[in-house]
């Protein structure tokens, strides 16, 4: 595959946003035809919203690249729709119901109507094959629970990320934790060279941008395309929170897993610096060995971020007694 920004391929982005609208019509049918059981009525709404963005997004960034061939300049109109759902993004979540499936869902429709607004190419397409691989995979982590004779809750639409506070539903570490936990560091490690990492901002193509603006500005271009990088570590990071619902183990429990694993990676690197040879090998041997230790912290905050966005809700309206479980 070409780098990624090199080639713009704007059909590819459409295409990613048309799968991104089919895939949420068909969960909104889904849920609509539970409503009576998970979803309250006005929290349908959200969802709606959420749709109308991934249409704009893919709208804006058709129109965007139309309008910049023709060499009319950005419009003010896409200007406008594509800050407000970077704005929106990590809002919408927070009003959907804490449900598992519901939040998942949420989640993955705002983050994935900026990312296609920062996208020029086969990029746009990442999100997608990741978001259906986490599923696959809390699915299997929740499956291997009936195979060990654990009851659960069948339906991912009953769970809800609120039982993570709910100490009386934790267990005890098993084996299959360092599975789940090597998962996620190798799952992460996917997202981070997915489609590029963090050393491509320093020779990015501006067109990633050009939705948002067209006037050179360093600080704030780097700044959207890092939030580009960092979507995709989101979405592992929500996916393992669920996992740990699923599991009925505790977060910290298995984050702590998580940091042992990378402090081993860091050593590891440490043990690979040089002090001899050219520069270029002594300075490739100390950013491994820099990135590794800057692992670990990264992925405390990607895990407090993650937190904030499964189990935090904000209330517009009252839900009615009947709708309460």
């Amino acid at each position: 595959m070409p780098v990624v920004g090199r080639d713009a391929n704007i059909s590819l982005v459409i295409t990613a946003g048309l799968l991104t609208f089919l895939i949420s019509s068909f969960c909104l049918a889904y849920l609509w035809k539970s409503k009576h059981k998970y979803v309250h009525n006005k929290d349908l709404a959200i969802y709606l919203f959420q749709m109308l963005s991934i249409a704009l997004s893919t709208y804006v960034v058709n129109s965007t690249h139309s309008s910049l061939l023709r060499k009319q300049g950005l419009p003010v109109v896409n200007q406008i729709v594509s800050w407000t759902t970077l704005a929106s993004s990590l809002v919408a979540p927070l009003l959907s119901p804490t449900f598992l499936f519901q939040r998942l869902l949420s989640i993955f429709l705002s983050l994935m109507a900026t990312y296609l607004l920062l996208s020029t190419g086969y990029e746009a397409l990442f999100p997608l094959a990741l978001t259906a691989l986490m599923f696959a995979w809390i699915n299997m982590e929740q499956e291997t629970q009936h195979l060990r004779g654990v009851s659960l809750k069948s339906k991912l639409t009953v769970l809800s990320f609120s039982y993570s506070t709910d100490i009386t539903q934790f267990r005890q570490l098993h084996l299959d934790d360092i599975r789940r936990s090597f998962f996620f560091v190798f799952f992460i490690l996917a997202a981070f060279f997915g489609t590029g990492n963090i050393a491509s901002v320093n020779s990015f193509d501006p067109a990633s941008v050009y939705c948002f603006l067209t006037v050179f500005s360093p600080f704030l271009m780097g700044g959207l395309l890092m939030w580009k990088i960092v979507i995709p570590f989101v979405l592992v990071s929500c996916a393992f929170e669920a996992v740990q619902v699923t599991t009925q183990l505790s977060s910290k429990s298995l984050f702590l897993i998580v940091l042992v694993i990378s402090d081993i990676m860091a050593l590891h690197f440490f043990f690979l610096v040089k002090d001899y040879g050219s520069w270029l090998d002594i300075g490739t041997s100390i950013s491994h060995y820099v990135l590794a230790m800057s692992f670990t912290i990264f992925l405390m905050l990607l895990s407090g971020l993650a937190q904030l966005l499964t189990t935090k809700r904000i209330r517009l309206w009252r839900e009615s007694k009947r709708h309460s479980m």
